[in-house]
């Protein structure tokens, strides 16, 4: 996991082709998460999008394991898990509670457990975790505005159908909107965006990036698409934030960001009505 230190500064060009790289890697994936936390916050998957980031690691065994791009065996491990958590919700027997927290720690033990058994490959465990957006490519960017532009696509065209199951999911059935295909194809694109998302920010700050950015538009917005548009912003600034404090401060690039997102947050505490005892009813996002 790299920093952006000063002693790097004595190169000025390759000081600014990181920079360039990790500022362009960072406002695609803030662009795609902002919107996508949206409605994480809104129907209260924080849980689930941490049981997705835990299946990551899962994926890299998978990928080392039978030699794929790290990125596909990701979200093909991410892409299970939701498909397992369908199947299991309908089986009934257990809450979703109960069953994501099996899912989530299961993955990532199996994860941690197979990487531990392939001797002959070196993984650097830490980058994984916590991301390393000094180590993206131009392939990686192309990857993650790309696979953005596919699931902003995907959303838009959703859009309709899962606010209204975010209000009301009977409701939103009865309209004949498919609320059940609907979340299947929300949690995949979740999946995608931490295939995505992991080399940037890591595997267990890829849930911050997403809820962060939309619980502190939430306030700002009178409409949902105003806050999907500010949550957006606020991402951004975060990678913009992270990345200055990660070359001033010599700190990790990947915490840095999500550290900036709090920071974000904090500030826009006093924007919240419930906090300053007021009544939190009157919010016209769902």
């Amino acid at each position: 996991m790299r920093t952006l230190t000063r002693t790097t500064m004595e190169r000025p060009a390759m000081l600014d082709d990181f920079l360039t790289r990790a500022f362009l890697a960072g406002i695609g994936l803030a662009l795609v998460t902002g919107p996508l936390g949206c409605f994480v916050v809104w129907r209260r998957m924080a849980y689930f999008g941490d049981t997705m980031a835990h299946s990551a690691l899962l994926g890299v065994a998978l990928g080392l394991l039978f030699e794929i791009d790290l990125t596909v065996g990701v979200f093909v491990a991410a892409a299970l898990v939701s498909l397992a958590l369908t199947a299991l919700e309908r089986r009934g027997g257990l809450s979703a509670d109960a069953l994501l927290g099996i899912l989530s720690h299961a993955a990532l033990a199996l994860g941690l457990v197979a990487l531990a058994f392939m001797t002959w490959v070196r993984v650097d465990l830490m980058g994984f975790l916590f991301g390393d957006i000094l180590a993206v490519s131009r392939l990686d960017i192309a990857l993650i505005w790309g696979g953005g532009a596919l699931v902003l696509a995907l959303l838009a065209l959703l859009w309709r159908p899962l606010l209204a199951a975010s209000v009301d999911e009977e409701l939103a059935a009865a309209e004949g909107l498919s609320p059940a295909r609907s979340r299947l194809v929300f949690m995949l694109m979740i999946a995608l965006v931490v295939a995505i998302a992991m080399k940037i920010v890591g595997i267990l700050l890829i849930t911050a990036l997403m809820i962060i950015p939309a619980a502190t538009a939430r306030r700002f917005a009178a409409t949902p698409e105003a806050m999907a548009a500010l949550a957006a912003l606020f991402g951004a600034l975060a990678v913009a934030g992270g990345l200055y404090g990660s070359l001033s401060l010599d700190t990790p690039s990947g915490p840095s960001i999500v550290v900036a997102a709090l920071a974000l947050f904090l500030l826009s505490l006093p924007a919240y009505p419930a906090l300053l005892g007021r009544d939190d009813s009157g919010s016209r996002t769902p």
